[in-house]
């Protein structure tokens, strides 16, 4: 007989889990992408000043803001054979996988037409990601309505996402960033990067065509919506406003937007951190990033425990602070002289150790924020008579994207403020510039996270407000099924 969950549905399968889960992998390798070597490719290895790369970002990240919830909103009301969700699933597979190629195979331009490649490039990959992860997020909340297992469901994607992601990051540094004697550290050789962007854009498609093929036969058991008159644009856009300005959904959101800003600066300059604070080779990097997926395991061995015992919202703000301490720490001690000096096999031991701590907090902070965003449908539906799904989610989605996307465009001001030198040789960055770039990051990380925990302060659902949620529902609290 199947699990139960609290309102009777039976509960996901593993199998289910799994498939569903990993179409993050495309996700996961596009936003460690994004994060890690977007900067450093385009200022250092193609030479568009480290300012205007933040800028292309930042307009990109502009277009999300207003394409994402219409999106979200389309998804919501979509009928088709296919439900409301998979339509737009199989869309995006061959525009991701095109577009990412393309982004990391710019042609030999003036920086002015550098500038406009990457911010079409950007914007068409980062649409296309949308079309597929706003819809694939939101059956998160139709799958299930029960408070622990949609946590559940969140894990299973942040674990692919976050896996995938390291995994073509460790295949990259080790592989694909291979050392000549024109360019001795494999990550500033460009032949390298054609290579990686071949191998990550036919990842990213097979893994969204998996997962939209294995989760096709649950199509039939989610509720499409209502066949309704068409609403007005002036309808729609009042429903839109009252569903994102909610008072409980902006806490959470709120919540992910700075704690993203602070996880996408740490991920954006922790490639020159590495390259040039630390002087590891890129072998040494990819051990560095491999120790991650002890934080990965470690991330759903925690999370949802203290989800269990503390509740959502203070396993979320705990968690936060721990990645907050382990982000920093290791910058300071090298700022307080007591760091093990470059080349010391102790350095590596010390920054993997923080790193692995730092990707368990993080990972988990960011499962328990959408998995309460999930928690947030049932309230929405109450208030409102209409399932919303895609738009909650496709602001979750864009504040996703804003990890590696506002860590770029920071970063580029930051290292544009600091006097960054441009094709840099480790060894050769003023000692003054590093110590400046470290203090400033360690300053605006410990802000962004202190900000995020205030917002999410606010946050008022817990898991007995949830259950009532669902018996309202259950009594006929609107005319749609939960």
């Amino acid at each position: 007989m199947a699990v139960q969950s609290e309102v009777g549905k039976p509960r996901v399968p593993l199998r289910t889990k799994a498939i569903y889960g990993s179409g993050t992998i495309a996700f996961g390798v596009k936003d460690q992408g994004f994060a890690t070597l977007l900067m450093l490719f385009y200022n250092q290895v193609v030479g568009l000043r480290a300012d205007l790369v933040g800028a292309a970002i930042m307009i990109a990240m502009v277009v999300d803001a207003v394409i994402d919830p219409l999106l979200g909103q389309y998804s919501d009301d979509f009928r088709s054979r296919w439900g409301r969700r998979h339509p737009f699933m199989y869309a995006a597979v061959i525009p991701v996988a095109v577009s990412y190629f393309f982004l990391w195979s710019p042609p030999a331009w003036s920086n002015e037409a550098l500038f406009a490649y990457l911010i079409v490039t950007a914007v068409i990959v980062r649409i296309s990601i949308s079309l597929y992860e706003i819809p694939s997020t939101a059956l998160l909340a139709e799958f299930s309505s029960d408070y622990d297992e949609r946590t559940k469901l969140v894990a299973w994607r942040y674990f692919f996402g976050v896996l995938g992601g390291l995994v073509m990051m460790i295949l990259t540094f080790n592989v694909f960033f291979v050392p000549s004697q024109a360019y001795p550290v494999g990550q500033l050789n460009p032949d390298g990067y054609w290579t990686y962007a071949l191998v990550a854009a036919g990842v990213m498609g097979l893994a969204m065509l998996i997962s939209a093929l294995g989760t096709h036969r649950r199509i039939a058991a989610i509720p499409l919506p209502p066949v309704e008159r068409h609403a007005s644009l002036g309808e729609t856009l009042r429903h839109m406003r009252a569903v994102l300005l909610h008072p409980t959904y902006l806490s959470v959101i709120l919540f992910s937007l700075f704690a993203s800003m602070a996880s996408g600066l740490n991920a954006s300059l922790g490639i020159y951190f590495s390259t040039y604070f630390w002087e590891l080779s890129a072998a040494q990097i990819a051990d560095l990033t491999s120790s991650a997926l002890i934080g990965i395991v470690l991330a759903f061995v925690v999370a949802l425990p203290l989800s269990s015992r503390l509740g959502k919202k203070k396993a979320a703000t705990l968690l936060l602070l721990v990645a907050l301490v382990a982000g920093v720490s290791s910058l300071l001690t090298r700022l307080l002289g007591i760091a093990p000096a470059n080349g010391d096999p102790a350095l590596l031991t010390m920054l993997m150790a923080f790193f692995v701590v730092f990707t368990m907090s993080s990972i988990g902070a960011s499962i328990l924020a959408v998995s309460m965003i999930a928690d947030i449908t049932e309230q929405v539906l109450l208030s409102t008579g209409k399932r919303a799904e895609g738009l909650l989610f496709s602001v979750a989605t864009m504040i996703s994207k804003a990890v590696s996307g506002m860590g770029v465009f920071v970063s580029g001001i930051i290292l544009t403020a600091v006097s960054f030198p441009e094709a840099a040789m480790p060894g050769q960055v003023p000692t003054g510039t590093l110590s400046t770039l470290a203090i400033v990051y360690v300053a605006l990380t410990f802000s962004l996270s202190a900000v995020a925990v205030i917002c999410l302060s606010f946050y008022p659902i817990t898991r007995e407000a949830h259950a009532e949620s669902l018996r309202r529902l259950q009594a006929g609290g609107t005319g749609e099924s939960a």
